[in-house]
């Protein structure tokens, strides 16, 4: 597994989170205090978001932190 591959499962399963919860990039981006080109960069796959923003996106989508890690790396390229 390479450094873009993971980003990009872990972008992949903030969106899903996301979505399931019906929240747009926007609402989730003011939730966690970052601008929605951020959120987007995340989700996208683009930067590495810091562990203690991983924390706060999982408190906003009322998740366990360990759940933005849930993603198998196999089917999500």
């Amino acid at each position: 597994m390479n450094k873009k591959d993971f980003q990009i499962a872990l972008g992949n399963r903030i969106r899903q989170l996301r979505e399931d919860r019906n929240i747009s990039q926007t609402e989730l981006g003011i939730l966690c205090n970052i601008e929605r080109t951020n959120m987007n960069r995340i989700e996208a796959g683009n930067t590495n978001p810091s562990s203690y923003l991983l924390y706060v996106i999982s408190e906003k989508l009322e998740v366990k932190t360990s759940e933005l890690l849930n993603f198998n790396l196999t089917s999500e390229k």
